[in-house]
């Protein structure tokens, strides 16, 4: 199965969290730990589930994109 990750840059390295898994959420100190590290939580996270439960919050379909703005 896939779950949708997002990963921020901040002063601390990099914050990754599950959006499909309400609490899922992981950390690094490089985009690779970071990774590696969500990939774990996820796979935890997913242990506790029931396959209906597994089903129902990794079908939804999350799109992550950008758009420019302008700034005045």
């Amino acid at each position: 199965m896939k779950a949708a990750v997002v990963i921020e840059k901040d002063e601390h390295g990099y914050y990754a969290f599950c959006p499909e898994l309400e609490g899922c959420q992981s950390q690094g100190d490089t985009f690779e730990e970071a990774m590696a590290n969500i990939r774990e939580a996820i796979e935890l996270y997913v242990e506790t589930l029931t396959p209906q439960e597994r089903i129902e919050r990794l079908s939804r379909e999350i799109v992550t994109t950008s758009v420019e703005v302008k700034v005045a």
